[in-house]
């Protein structure tokens, strides 16, 4: 799922060049599927030799010119909009062919269903429903209107086998009820419970289709066949959906709520590496994820995808997991090595980690913050260290920073903080709330102090509301337990079961 929380990359000439062409390209294929569709038309009436004769006649030309501009005019729709809220998902060609894609597999099948079953059995929630989960909701509700006026512009324009009223009647459906099934479907991450949405997407389409048979006067067995063809578009909507998502997931790589929930199951493949081998960091992810996903909620982030990058932020931890504090028993391999050393080892787990989760495709966001979550932050103790050693006791910091880049998107801040925050408090004798609060606040004090967030679109209210978060959360965490007695064992004055006086008699 696509969303824009880095900050906007600036276009060059060339960009616009670039993406002006792949939608002129686009709306070729559009109108070359309108000419597919004259062509079956023209089949079912029996005679191919039609299809020349259609664009000889003044009328049909007329209106395939119609269809082409009006083709046209919406798919620049569509650029406008992800112009204007989804400018940095333009700029990758893949991202444009996979819209259109959604679009041409709607669309075909939408005719397919329309011309030889019935236009009642047309899946018009299919179109939005992708749209919801490889993109996002505000996208899935804008387009799903586009898509619903360029279906209806094919049907009233290349002689479909239904009239003008019920073309209509589909363009309205199709509007509506594309916007009801994303506002159902979203948010639900279980493939399971989606399947099972889709009967509850047909209740309403069949209700409706029928109460408009009704006011048209439709006979009762003509209602009956129309309802039975609505739960059928509201079902296929869901299961052709639930059939190609993975197919969209495997070719663009894109991460959905579904996807997310199976990368970060304890049985996943580098999950379950992490935990035999790295306890300690495993630990210290389940934690960094819990504080994540309060954090992104409090900022109307993904809390799944937020989860998703604390579980993976330390993966190339694993390529040396002993040198890390958390996966010690009591040796310290840095103990016999030079603080340069030492800060070498320590600071490439970020591009260790970025490699091993583009080497599993695992999804991009999540290479991009295992490489981000430090910044370019100083490793403090071993420059300290290596002060100690050093005549005079000065050192360029910059040999012992980790390499950047500085954090290029809010899920990546949160998880920087979210980070620091929880190592800096594990370490704390005292975890009462006054103490956490301070650390917390010495930490954000830092990431500001050395200008972390300078490439991330994150405001200064959202960093407040982040903070409030993890302090709330770490003290959940860590609170104050009562000191338990200890057990006495074989004590000859221990009350026993039914002495106490207030069941005498």
């Amino acid at each position: 799922m696509f969303s824009q929380t880095k900050k906007a990359i600036a276009w060059k000439p060339k960009n616009y060049v670039f993406s002006i062409i792949n939608f002129l390209i686009q709306s070729i294929i559009m109108v070359a599927l309108a000419v597919g569709v004259i062509f079956i038309n023209v089949l079912r009436e029996g005679d191919a030799s039609g299809f020349v004769d259609y664009f000889s006649v003044a009328g049909n030309v007329q209106n395939f010119v119609y269809l082409s501009v009006f083709t046209l005019v919406l798919n620049t729709g569509v650029y406008l909009y992800l112009y204007s809220d989804l400018r940095d998902f333009m700029l990758k060609t893949k991202n444009i062919i996979l819209v259109f894609l959604v679009v041409i597999i709607s669309f075909i099948l939408e005719v397919i269903l329309g011309n030889y079953v019935s236009i009642y059995a047309r899946p018009i929630a299919l179109f939005s429903l992708l749209l919801l989960l490889l993109i996002n909701r505000r996208t899935a509700i804008a387009l799903n209107f586009i898509f619903a006026l360029f279906v209806f512009v094919v049907d009233v324009f290349t002689n479909q086998p239904f009239d003008a009223p019920t073309a209509t009647v589909s363009l309205v459906m199709t509007s509506a009820f594309g916007i009801v099934a994303v506002y159902l479907v979203d948010g639900i991450g279980s493939r399971i419970k989606t399947f099972a949405m889709g009967l509850v997407i047909s209740v309403p389409i069949a209700l409706v289709t029928v109460l408009l048979q009704i006011i048209g006067g439709a006979d009762t067995y003509n209602i009956i066949i129309i309802a039975a063809f609505s739960v059928t578009g509201g079902m296929l909507s869901v299961v052709v959906m639930m059939i190609l998502l993975p197919i969209f997931e495997w070719m663009f790589n894109v991460l959905t709520n579904f996807r997310l929930e199976e990368i970060t199951d304890h049985k996943s493949k580098l999950i379950k590496v992490l935990i035999n081998e790295a306890w300690g960091t495993f630990n210290h992810s389940l934690v960094v994820a819990s504080l994540a996903e309060t954090c992104a909620a409090a900022i109307e982030e993904n809390p799944l995808l937020a989860r998703a990058a604390a579980y993976y932020h330390d993966i190339g931890k694993l390529k040396q997991p002993s040198y890390f504090t958390e996966n010690q028993h009591g040796y310290n391999p840095h103990d016999d090595l030079t603080p340069e050393l030492s800060t070498e080892i320590i600071r490439s787990h970020t591009k260790d980690g970025y490699e091993l989760i583009m080497k599993h495709r695992l999804p991009q966001i999540l290479a991009d913050v295992a490489r981000e979550h430090h910044g370019t932050l100083p490793i403090q103790y071993f420059y300290a260290k290596a002060k100690k050693y050093t005549e005079g006791g000065e050192l360029d910091i910059a040999n012992f920073c980790y390499p950047g880049p500085k954090p290029r998107s809010k899920i990546a801040a949160i998880i920087m903080l979210a980070d620091g925050c929880e190592a800096s408090v594990r370490s704390l004798k005292d975890r009462s709330r006054d103490k956490v609060e301070a650390m917390v606040d010495k930490i954000f004090s830092d990431r500001m102090e050395f200008n972390q967030f300078s490439d991330c679109d994150i405001t200064m209210r959202e960093i407040e509301l982040i903070k409030q978060a993890i302090i709330n959360g770490l003290t959940g965490v860590y609170h104050d337990r009562i000191k338990y007695p200890d057990y006495v064992k074989n004590a000859t004055n221990a009350p026993q079961m039914g002495s106490n006086d207030n069941n005498k008699g």
